[in-house]
């Protein structure tokens, strides 16, 4: 079994979505002591700027009449498509950044589209396989809040995911992620440290299910 895992904070040891996630991946670990994880790091090693855009004009030319900017463009799509494609089950970490998505998830995905395999309409490779998907978000968002409306990032990675890449979701969220780290946010701390642990818990719990589905899918 394969276990696909995406990481986008820019924070890395300090960040709340890696944490999670690894208590999703120790999880999915222990149900499969057997399993490979591939893991890319966006933070690390992000998707350059200007792929999906050299990637697109690629495709306008004849392979032979291709630029190297080009042909590293189509090389990279085709690493991150073959990298998603062999997986059995994901593991999704991604933020929330300035009320939307991550830049390194969107420039990852804007490229992987770019693939044949991947290409809009065609048959998701990836449907019907589960995944276990951790957002964070630095505030509070839900109903009665100030920023209530303002999470931009949530309903693009379900939308991405869930119904573009036709995975099966199972989704732990975490608030208040920089309760700790604002002052301003003292108060918070008790919600902060509910949600914190909440998330650890679904996490926990979809690394698990994650790896029966993709067992009994064999």
């Amino acid at each position: 079994m394969i276990l696909f895992r995406l990481d986008a904070s820019i924070r890395e040891g300090m960040s709340v979505s890696r944490k999670v996630a690894d208590t999703a991946q120790a999880a999915w670990q222990s149900a499969q002591p057997d399993g490979q994880v591939i893991h890319r790091d966006l933070f690390q090693t992000p998707v350059p700027a200007d792929a999906w855009a050299l990637a697109v004009s690629a495709g306008a030319v004849p392979e032979e009449q291709r630029t190297d900017a080009q042909r590293r463009a189509v090389a990279l799509a085709a690493e991150i498509a073959d990298e998603v494609a062999a997986a059995d089950a994901y593991l999704l970490a991604v933020p929330l950044y300035n009320y939307g998505v991550s830049q390194h998830v969107k420039t990852w995905m804007d490229l992987l589209l770019t693939d044949p395999r991947f290409a809009p309409g065609t048959e998701p490779l990836a449907a019907g396989r589960h995944a276990a998907l951790v957002i964070t978000r630095g505030g509070g968002y839900g109903e009665g809040t100030p920023r209530f409306g303002w999470d931009h990032a949530t309903p693009w990675y379900r939308r991405m995911f869930g119904d573009v890449m036709g995975m099966e979701l199972h989704v732990s969220e975490v608030e208040l992620t920089l309760a700790e780290v604002y002052e301003s946010m003292a108060p918070l701390r008790p919600l902060a440290a509910e949600s914190l642990r909440t998330g650890h818990e679904s996490a926990d719990k979809n690394g698990r299910v994650i790896a029966e589905r993709a067992l009994n899918a064999v």
